[in-house]
């Protein structure tokens, strides 16, 4: 009997879950049998089951290219560099709102923050080019020309290019981190900031010693996720935003605008896949290994 009834009060929990986990199995788990794909010299022909094997080979011709270090390199310190910024703008936006009276101006600029985290990067990458476009920009005709200083053609001047996407990497995603972070601030408990207003705290102290402390958990596992994704790039931010301009390539292609570069010209699927399982497998590996890192020195803020 208690069964029962115990059975009639979850069951409406796992309807509602239904539709995620067959999602997810449809998603995640049914194309995993691709990853076959990355061992194997596909043959259209003879299908995926009935191609032959070729073991490494795939991974081999991957990092055989002299662009390997490159994009490499550019994969990994860009997301460092995202991660970094990224957070730390996010951090001092949310704490920003928070101390913000009226409710209505904190819905306002949190909205306004959140639009471009709304947006494609195909939309982007066309106002950045009202913007930075030789010919038509707003910076040169609008600025650089009427004070009478050169004008720069963007698309062609590789060293602005790691500053430029930083800078719209975070403009576009921090207000997504900015909601995880005043959502942690609005949880934090008002007593905490009352007895330090009692003990004569200004507002930067009860910042740096209340606020600040409490987000160490929320940082630690926005640090995880990004360990994780770190051989991963966003494409539309190095493929859009720069305009595939080969000029940018050292400085602007990742591993993933590469591999599907390489997919275009040479419409090698086996390579695609071989780099698809080499970021899963690794990121798989440094999110054991971050969480293992964190657990060693503050075990409740680990994942798992």
């Amino acid at each position: 009997m208690r069964k029962k009834i115990k059975w009639k009060r979850v069951w409406p929990f796992y309807v509602m879950a239904l539709p995620g986990l067959l999602y997810m199995i449809v998603n995640n788990y049914l194309p995993m049998f691709g990853i076959t794909i990355a061992f194997k010299k596909l043959n259209f022909r003879e299908g995926i089951w009935g191609s032959p094997w070729c073991g490494f080979d795939n991974f081999k011709f991957l990092f055989a290219s002299s662009d390997a270090w490159t994009i490499t390199r550019n994969t990994i310190l860009y997301n460092v560099a995202f991660f970094i910024v990224g957070n730390v703008t996010a951090i001092l936006i949310a704490v920003l709102i928070n101390e913000l009276q009226k409710k209505t101006a904190k819905k306002l600029y949190q909205s306004l923050i959140l639009l471009p985290y709304l947006m494609s990067w195909v939309i982007v990458s066309y106002l950045a080019y009202t913007f930075l476009s030789a010919e038509t920009g707003m910076i040169n005709k609008s600025i650089l020309g009427p004070l009478g200083l050169e004008e720069v053609n963007w698309y062609q001047e590789k060293k602005y290019w790691p500053f430029l996407l930083i800078f719209f990497n975070t403009w576009k995603n921090v207000g997504y981190s900015m909601i995880i972070y005043l959502s942690s601030i609005v949880g934090i408990s008002t007593d905490y900031f009352e007895a330090a207003k009692i003990d004569g705290a200004t507002k930067w102290q009860q910042i740096k010693h209340i606020t600040l402390p409490l987000l160490k958990p929320t940082v630690i596992t926005l640090f995880i996720l990004a360990v994780g994704q770190i051989f991963r790039s966003d494409f539309g931010l190095f493929y859009q935003m720069p305009r595939n301009s080969g000029a940018l390539y050292s400085v602007t292609r990742t591993l993933d605008v590469y591999v599907y570069q390489a997919l275009m010209k040479n419409n090698d699927y086996a390579m695609s896949s071989a780099a698809s399982v080499y970021q899963a497998v690794v990121g798989f590996v440094l999110i054991l290994g971050a969480n293992k890192l964190v657990k060693k020195y503050d075990s409740d803020s680990a994942l798992f």
